[in-house]
């Protein structure tokens, strides 16, 4: 379980980092090619949506390569899960039911990041 774990969790945090950097680091401008719904969302919430994958990220990978409070990766890939929820429904609001995929896929991949990481506790 613990490869597993460290597959899952090094996928998804490489992932996040560069999503949520670009959501921190990019104008409106330039996000709007890539993410479509930037235009309904106000810029502070993207940028803290950004922060939180970021952090996010930083949670799946440095509490267990540190052995200081592993639990906080679980925390990080719930949080990650509720994340993509609010994407699926962010799309769904939008009428953009085909632009789940990727959500779902990176919903699947935290939830199961969370239960490995509570096995490995």
């Amino acid at each position: 379980m613990n490869v597993a774990y460290w597959i899952v969790a090094t996928l998804l945090a490489v992932f996040y980092l560069y999503a949520g950097g670009i959501k921190v680091l990019h104008s409106k401008e330039r996000l709007q090619p890539m993410m479509g719904w930037v235009d309904r969302v106000p810029m502070p919430a993207v940028r803290a949506i950004g922060t939180l994958e970021v952090l996010g990220a930083a949670g799946l990978v440095l509490p267990p390569a540190t052995g200081i409070a592993p639990w906080l990766a679980v925390a990080a890939a719930i949080g990650l899960v509720l994340i993509q929820l609010g994407g699926v429904v962010v799309h769904l609001s939008r009428g953009e039911a085909r632009q789940i995929g990727l959500n779902i896929a990176l919903l699947v991949a935290a939830a199961a990041a969370a239960w490995l990481g509570l096995e490995r506790l």
